[in-house]
C-alpha cells in the first residue's frame, strides 16, 4: 500500500489523470491525499471534482481556499451562479452539483495521520499553533461546515481580519482559523499574516517569514504537507514538504509519497493557462 500526497489541482482534469498514471495509481492498494484547491481555473473543474469525488473512499482531501469559495458560490441564486467565471459555472449549475458539494463541504481543512507521521493542511499553520492545536482549531470549522449553520459560515468567511487570537469567538475566530489554514503564505513573527504578498521567498517585504520560518513557532511533531503557494515551488523545509508546483500555471503537478524511508516525488506537466501570474493577482 503506497501514499500520495498530490498538489493543487485548480481544475486539471488531464494533468491529474497523467499523474495517476505515472504514481500507476492503484485503489484497490492505494490512498490519495489532496492537499486542496481542486477547481477553478484549469478549465476542467467539474471533470476534476467528479473524479476526485469518484475516488472518496481511496483519497482524503483538506479543503483550499478556491474550494471553500465554490461552496459559497453555490449558495447564491441562480443568477448570481451565472455570473461567475465558466470553469465554476459549470460545477454549481451541473446536474450533479448538490451531491457534488454537498461531499465537498464535508472534507477537512486538516488532515493528520499519527501512525504515518503526516499533517496535511492546504496552506500553513499560525506559528502559535501545535499540530494538535491546529487539528482542533480545524474541527471547530468543520463542525460548523458540517452543520446547519454553515452558510453563514460561507457568507462570513471572506475579509483578511481579524488577527487569529485565541480570544476571539464565532464568526471572528472561524473567519481566522480559516484564512491560516487556507490563505496563508508570509507572517509576523506574532502570527499576523500577509495575505497580499505572493511571491517567492525573498520578495517580501522586511520582518515577514514564510509561515514555517516564523522565529519561535511552536514545535510540531509531524512532517507537514501542504500546497497553495506555487510561486514557492517545489519547497522541503523545516519538515514542511510544499508541493504546489503551479500546474494550473504552466508547471507541473507533483505527487509525493508519503510512506516510504526515501524522498520519491512524481511530477507531470500541468496546463498551461493564460492568466496573470498568481502573485500578482488578488485571490
Amino acid at each position: 500500500m503506497t501514499t500520495w500526497a498530490i498538489g493543487d489541482l485548480q481544475g486539471c482534469y488531464d494533468a491529474t489523470q497523467r499523474l495517476l498514471e505515472k504514481i500507476n495509481f492503484d485503489p484497490a492498494a492505494d490512498t490519495l491525499w489532496f492537499c486542496g484547491d481542486l477547481v477553478n481555473r484549469g478549465g476542467q473543474s467539474l471533470e476534476t471534482l467528479r473524479l476526485v469525488h469518484s475516488l472518496r473512499e481511496h483519497s482524503v482531501v483538506v479543503l483550499g481556499n478556491h474550494d471553500l469559495s465554490l461552496l459559497a458560490i453555490g449558495e447564491r441564486p441562480l443568477a448570481e451562479k451565472r455570473k461567475v467565471n465558466p470553469d465554476l459555472q459549470r460545477v454549481v449549475l451541473a446536474d450533479d452539483a448538490g451531491e457534488l458539494l454537498g461531499w465537498l463541504r464535508r472534507q477537512k481543512l486538516v488532515h493528520v495521520d499519527r501512525e504515518l507521521g503526516w499533517l496535511m493542511v492546504h496552506a500553513g499553520l499560525a506559528p502559535q499553533w501545535t499540530t494538535q492545536m491546529a487539528e482542533q482549531l480545524a474541527n471547530e470549522v468543520q463542525r460548523q461546515l458540517r452543520g446547519d449553520g454553515y452558510r453563514g459560515l460561507l457568507r462570513n468567511m471572506y475579509g483578511d481580519k481579524p488577527h487569529w487570537s485565541p480570544g476571539l469567538r464565532g464568526q471572528d475566530r472561524w473567519r481566522a482559523i480559516i484564512n491560516w489554514f487556507t490563505r496563508a503564505r508570509y507572517c509576523t513573527p506574532r502570527g499576523r499574516i500577509a495575505i497580499d504578498e505572493k511571491g517567492p521567498p525573498g520578495s517580501q517585504a522586511p520582518g515577514l517569514y514564510p509561515w514555517y520560518e516564523a522565529p519561535g513557532h511552536a514545535p510540531r511533531d509531524l512532517k507537514i504537507v501542504c500546497g497553495h503557494w506555487s510561486t514557492l515551488g517545489l519547497t522541503i523545509a523545516r519538515n514542511v514538504h510544499a508541493i504546489d508546483t503551479g500546474a494550473v500555471w504552466g508547471g507541473k503537478l507533483t505527487a509525493l509519497r508519503l510512506d516510504g524511508d526515501e524522498l520519491c516525488v512524481k511530477q507531470v506537466p500541468g496546463r498551461d493557462v493564460s492568466a496573470i501570474p498568481p502573485h500578482l493577482r488578488k485571490e
